[in-house]
């Protein structure tokens, strides 16, 4: 049986290249609404940044994690954008890049 941790990289390991999650929605889809805080302890601890892309979780807004472990802000939306991920007034384009889920 999986922990939480493993519950929600699971899910983050399912983004796909050129897309993003929101915290909200990978807390849903590993299993619990209410996790959304949890899912940003598990970012900020990722055993395995090559294989688990954190740097693909946004608030809900769109916007970057201003404490992302693996090279701060910069770092993440450098990232983004290396997949084509499009920000808008320093925001991640919900409507083109964010991830349905499937």
């Amino acid at each position: 049986m999986q922990n939480t941790f493993e519950k929600i990289y699971e899910v983050v390991k399912r983004i796909p290249y050129g897309k993003v999650a929101t915290y909200g929605q990978v807390a849903m889809l590993a299993g619990n609404p209410h996790w959304s805080r949890v899912v940003g302890y598990a970012l900020h601890v990722n055993p395995d940044p090559d294989s688990i892309p954190c740097f693909r979780v946004v608030n809900r807004f769109g916007e970057p994690s201003s404490a992302f472990t693996f090279g701060g802000k910069n770092t993440q939306i450098l990232l983004l954008e290396g997949e084509g991920v499009e920000f808008i007034d320093g925001k991640v384009n919900l409507e083109k890049h964010l991830w349905n889920g499937e």
